[in-house]
């Protein structure tokens, strides 16, 4: 048997005609940018999220980036930010020509909140938090140091779209949810698509402004803006698949709780669940101390597996000029140089699941 780590189509069959008639619908409108499609997916997606405003943009990475702009953060300006994450949420942060400051993951994989107050100095403006793998951080304590010292809290939704922390939604914690709609998202466009949403009127207004050449009248442009918007069909194909969201994302639950039940070799550390906090399993990552000695036999058995991520943004080619080496951040490399995402995706049978987890129980 052969396994994908990922398979997309399997999600569109589903709802292979809601797709078709909702692009057929854009197509015959004649209005493919900032159209009615976009608007009715801001609306129903802040409702969603239970945040009152939603601007939808180009991608996630574009909805970090406007995010610290928005907030006026610039040169010489620190964010804090988790070390194990994607290289995304750092460029959010560097193409501002603001200062990353890293801090090391729990065992959840998520920001240490222990370990951020440590980090802020006088410099700091905000603390940009993910929600990796699709589980939600500890946000309460992380809220309650962003107000004591008066700094912004950015939340990078990327892979947590519909996860809670005590029942409370990420994307609802910080000034800003940053949401990314890559293909592979649980929440997935068909191309690159991306949005914030906010309870702050200004803050929504800014970024409207900002994503549409820093207009709100055309060719009138009040601040220097980019060209960052969510077009009319990847609007309306979310449309779709947001309304059936809540039922992928338990499907994908139920699959990890398979996992969790059926995986039993001891060189196989599963994740944990954290108190309090909900997951949507955007990966299923594991982790063994000889990783790639795993991947190798699980890729000569047909299974095809990721890592997320092998090379931490603090020892990354491109930023060097920060000046780190190997050993500064031992749990982040740690992960790195551990950690295996499963196969894991809408539509995947117990029969797949069960081929993974035969070998995976059977290596030693």
């Amino acid at each position: 048997m052969q396994i994908k780590c990922n398979v997309l189509d399997r999600q569109f069959q589903m709802y292979q005609a809601e797709y078709e008639e909702a692009a057929l619908r854009v197509l015959r409108s004649g209005w493919y940018v900032l159209g009615n499609e976009v608007r009715q997916f801001e609306e129903e997606f802040a409702q969603y999220t239970g945040r009152t405003y939603c601007v939808g943009l180009n991608s996630g990475l574009d909805a970090l980036i406007l995010s610290v702009r928005a907030l006026g953060i610039g040169r010489g300006d620190e964010v804090i930010v988790q070390a194990n994450t994607y290289i995304a949420t750092v460029l959010g942060i560097t193409e501002n020509d603001a200062i990353p400051v890293f801090v090391e993951p729990d065992e959840y994989y998520n920001i240490n909140a222990d370990r951020i107050e440590q980090a802020i100095t006088d410099r700091t403006k905000a603390i940009m938090v993910t929600h990796l793998y699709g589980q939600a951080s500890n946000m309460a304590p992380i809220v309650q140091i962003a107000q004591k010292h008066q700094i912004a809290v950015i939340e990078d939704c990327a892979q947590s779209h519909g996860a809670c922390f005590d029942g409370k939604m990420t994307g609802t914690f910080g000034i800003s949810g940053c949401f990314s709609f890559y293909p592979t998202k649980n929440l997935g466009a068909f191309g690159d698509a991306g949005a914030i949403v906010t309870d702050d009127e200004a803050f929504a207004d800014k970024i409207r402004m900002m994503r549409n050449y820093g207009s709100k009248v055309k060719y009138h442009n009040e601040i220097e803006g980019v060209n960052s918007r969510l077009d009319e069909m990847q609007a309306a194909l979310l449309r779709v698949k947001l309304s059936h969201l809540n039922e992928l994302n338990q499907e994908r639950k139920n699959l990890a709780e398979y996992y969790t039940n059926k995986i039993q070799n001891p060189d196989i550390i599963k994740p944990q669940l954290r108190n309090k906090a909900d997951s949507i399993y955007h990966q299923y990552v594991v982790r063994c101390s000889e990783r790639d000695r795993l991947l190798e036999y699980l890729k000569k058995n047909d299974i095809q597996t990721q890592i997320h991520y092998p090379i931490p943004p603090h020892l990354a080619e491109c930023y060097k000029y920060l000046g780190y080496r190997r050993g500064e951040y031992p749990v982040t490399e740690q992960y790195a140089d551990s950690m295996l995402s499963l196969p894991l995706y809408t539509g995947m049978t117990h029969a797949e699941q069960d081929y993974v987890i035969e070998k995976l129980n059977a290596y030693k």
